[in-house]
């Protein structure tokens, strides 16, 4: 980026009212019970892979690939570092603070965070590895959508990368994906597998072609593996995604599935990577288009209390909040770190009709077919 560009990045936000972070690049770290270090520069095997920091599992185990706990927990681990070295590079203001966390019943997680930067206000990129016993409410949440876990103990693994980009300028979408590996052991010892997650966008204002891109680049990823699954991934996003009590969708969609155990394991995988790879690819071409787009308080605002619909899913709706709340040892500010910096709500708000707010709800409240229109 040419300097004078990106110096008009980093005044644009104060030219348009709205407050911008100090521009000190801070050393991301990362913490457990004994110890701090950073993790940018003491982590020789987080330097060497390219990764965030050290990971849970050694490192030796991991590149033996014996079981799919071990490919899954590296393939987050790169995705990870290359996700949030990109969104470095797209900002240029600020660095992520890296947070490496243990829990007592088994696992961690390693959580990176962004914030106040000049065109990201709040980017966090997580993967958390960690096992234990099954709490009942996680157990009954799952019986309720069809799987078949029994009763009782039952010893439970689970690896994933969760990440939510909150742009500072309105004309940028949000984008949240996450993908996952669970495994559950029941008393016969029979382990029951499945891959989960998707990837959507949460516009504030209306670009078609910009969700139109979103969307093929997601599809190309789908039909690689079967052409069924976008259409079907697609339906699915639009009605996990959507508020009940508001009558709306989150945003414009994406993909979105759950309990993934076909065709078999190793294509399952195959495909997890695919939708994970995809997502730069998907993201970063509308974040260029749009992050020194010029915008006033009005396009705040509304943008603004459009997050403030995004925080009622998350904390209302959203599977993986409640799962990672119901789960005993849970680090609380990683799983709400997909709240917002800011947000706002009004009493009995609604856009003017005609007006470009107005557009977008017409979209949320009627989800469209993004490619073949």
């Amino acid at each position: 980026m040419a300097a004078t560009t990106r110096l008009f990045v980093k005044l644009r936000p104060l030219l348009a009212g709205v407050a911008v972070g100090g521009s000190v690049i801070c050393c991301g770290v990362y913490y457990n019970k004994k110890m701090t270090v950073e993790a940018r520069t003491s982590g020789t095997v987080a330097k060497k892979f390219k990764f965030m920091a050290e990971p849970l599992t050694d490192i030796e185990t991991l590149q033996e690939g014996k079981s799919m706990k071990h490919r899954m927990e590296l393939y987050i681990m790169n995705l990870q570092g290359k996700i949030c070295k990109e969104l470095e590079d797209l900002d240029f203001d600020k660095k992520f603070h890296v947070d490496r966390w243990q829990r007592d019943e088994g696992g961690g997680g390693i959580s990176c965070v962004l914030q106040d930067g000049s065109v990201f206000e709040k980017a966090g990129v997580n993967i958390s590895v960690v096992t234990g016993n099954l709490p009942p409410e996680a157990a009954k949440q799952m019986r309720s959508r069809g799987k078949k876990v029994g009763d009782g103990k039952l010893p439970f693994f689970a690896a994933g990368i969760s990440a939510v980009i909150h742009p500072r300028n309105p004309m940028v979408p949000t984008i949240h994906f996450n993908y996952r590996y669970f495994e559950v052991e029941e008393e016969d010892g029979k382990v029951t597998w499945w891959f989960g997650g998707g990837t959507d966008l949460t516009p504030y204002y209306l670009d078609e072609e910009d969700v139109t891109h979103f969307h093929k680049t997601l599809k190309n990823a789908c039909d690689k593996h079967d052409p069924t699954y976008y259409e079907e991934f697609k339906k699915w996003c639009d009605k996990y995604f959507y508020i009940p009590h508001r009558g709306e969708c989150r945003g414009v969609g994406g993909i979105f599935f759950d309990d993934l155990d076909k065709p078999s394991q190793e294509e399952a995988f195959q495909f997890i990577q695919s939708c994970g790879n995809a997502v730069l690819e998907s993201y970063t071409p509308i974040v260029q288009k749009h992050s020194i787009d010029s915008y006033g308080w009005r396009q705040r605002k509304w943008h603004l209390l459009r997050r403030g619909r995004y925080v009622e899913f998350n904390l209302v709706y959203d599977r993986g909040t409640k799962f990672g709340l119901y789960t005993p040892g849970s680090r609380t500010e990683s799983i709400l770190m997909s709240l917002p910096l800011t947000a706002r709500w009004e009493y009995m708000h609604e856009p003017k009709e005609g007006s470009k707010e107005a557009e977008l709800m017409e979209v949320l409240r009627n989800p469209r077919d993004w490619i073949r229109k």
